[in-house]
């Protein structure tokens, strides 16, 4: 009897056990395809994905982001990778524990893709490179995000002029700023000025103040032609001021800005191109130059 008591008590836990597992992880596959299909309805506009992250989120936030989430530092964690991931464009794919997730899941990730390379080849790589690249796979991340903030500011400064013109027009027409942005957002092409501006318009409709939102912004863009952006209109609201003339004048200094950014960057080109024409096309002259003098030392010989 009591061996039979034991047999039916240890299948019972099995079963406990295994349908507790395979509920949750139902749960969780549910979750993650409803995730899934969000995501995709927000990402129809053309984004630039990251192909080690897109593999790599389902696994980082089934295994690694329960644990990040009870670390005793989270709120670190999240003041310190909050405002990267706004600046990036980020905030609605990843929270912050899903980033610091995503660089703890790459220390064992990458080591295991060069052993598998590894394998694969057939390679004599040394294994202790292994180690190295799990460093590499901790850094990645924070590089990858800081390439992507850059590329995003430089876009939101390079749409700023076309868009601040689209706002001194739709004022000047009659609509009030808020519809003026509204009007940008249907009319102006996918930037990641308009995406800011329909996050600011979301954040007005929930109850923050325009001043309100055009600072979290400002905050999130972290630019300083924004940050000047921001506080002309801002100030301009605080007295009664008209938003059209002021817009104009923003639009034409971003417009000049521009322009002698780009004649800097002209001007530089010529010094970067230099050095490498230096060290690539000298020694091949110099080998033109030389092939016959080291011809007729040898036929002399």
């Amino acid at each position: 009897m009591l061996l039979t008591a034991g047999i039916v008590l240890i299948g019972l836990a099995t079963f406990i056990v295994a349908n507790t597992f395979f509920t949750e992880e139902s749960k969780f596959k549910a979750a993650e395809s409803l995730e899934d299909a969000e995501e995709s309805q927000k990402n129809k506009k053309a984004k630039d994905k990251d192909i080690i992250l897109t593999y790599s989120r389902p696994f980082f936030r089934r295994y690694v982001s329960p644990v990040v989430a009870q670390m005793k530092n989270k709120k670190k964690i999240r003041e310190k990778y909050k405002r990267k991931l706004a600046s990036a464009g980020l905030s609605q794919d990843l929270t912050p524990d899903d980033f610091y997730s995503f660089k703890l899941f790459l220390i064992v990730a990458f080591p295991m893709l060069f052993l598998g390379i590894r394998w694969f080849l057939e390679a004599t790589w040394p294994l202790a490179a292994a180690p190295l690249c799990g460093v590499v796979g901790f850094f990645y991340p924070d590089i990858w995000i800081s390439g992507r903030i850059e590329k995003r500011r430089k876009e939101v400064i390079r749409s700023m002029p076309f868009i601040v013109d689209m706002l001194a027009l739709s004022v000047e027409a009659g609509l009030d700023f808020l519809a003026a942005m509204v009007k940008v957002i249907e009319r102006a092409p996918p930037t990641a000025l308009s995406e800011e501006f329909e996050i600011a318009i979301k954040e007005i409709k929930i109850g923050s103040s325009r001043a309100e939102a055009l600072r979290n912004m400002s905050w999130r863009i972290d630019s300083l032609p924004v940050s000047s952006f921001v506080a002309t209109l801002i100030a301009a609201d605080s007295v009664g001021a008209s938003i059209g003339p002021i817009l104009k004048s923003l639009s034409a200094e971003l417009r000049q800005k521009r322009g002698a950014d780009a004649e800097k960057a002209g001007a530089t080109a010529a010094t970067k191109i230099l050095f490498p024409t230096i060290m690539f096309i000298m020694p091949a002259v110099m080998m033109v130059i030389a092939a016959p003098m080291v011809a007729d030392f040898i036929g002399g010989k």
